[in-house]
């Protein structure tokens, strides 16, 4: 049986995510516009650096850091960045990111995932429009970015800059 759009784009992300060298969580991530993939992308180290898989440890894991927390001790790029990294801004604007995670000891779909904070900042810079996230084999969320801007989540307030 052939699938809607939004699935067919989201098993590619699912399997690009296949290449990833992450050993607690893999993310693939898929930009299109106009039904036309423009980039993808992984989590990896980056080009010429050792991969988690390479070493054998993560250093987040190894400190007991939670989901969502400490991105700045990871080795990895997040696969949004990756496929944005790889694309054109031009080609970027008012296009479709589809996001697929699954944790790596299970083979599980990560429910309720989201962009990191730094990642959302990236999203927006490149003028993407929509992140669509899987949730399950068949259901998803879509985001609009907008509501990025929108909800600001800057705490910079809070601290008087």
């Amino acid at each position: 049986m052939r699938k809607d759009k939004t699935n067919y784009y989201l098993d590619i992300a699912d399997v690009v995510s296949n290449q990833c060298t992450c050993l607690r969580r893999r993310y693939g991530a898929v930009i299109v516009k106009n039904d036309e993939i423009i980039s993808t992308g992984y989590v990896g180290a980056p080009r010429g650096r050792q991969n988690c898989t390479d070493l054998g440890y993560c250093v987040r894991q190894k400190l007991n850091i939670p989901r969502g927390e400490r991105y700045e001790l990871c080795r990895s790029v997040h696969a949004e960045a990756n496929a944005i990294i790889s694309a054109e801004r031009a080609k970027m604007v008012d296009s479709t990111l589809y996001l697929s995670g699954r944790e790596v000891e299970t083979n599980e779909i990560i429910k309720n995932s989201i962009c990191c904070s730094m990642c959302k900042r990236l999203v927006i810079n490149a003028g993407i429009k929509t992140v669509i996230v899987r949730d399950t084999p068949e259901e998803y969320r879509i985001i609009d970015v907008a509501d990025w801007i929108k909800n600001d989540e800057s705490i910079a307030g809070e601290f008087g800059y």
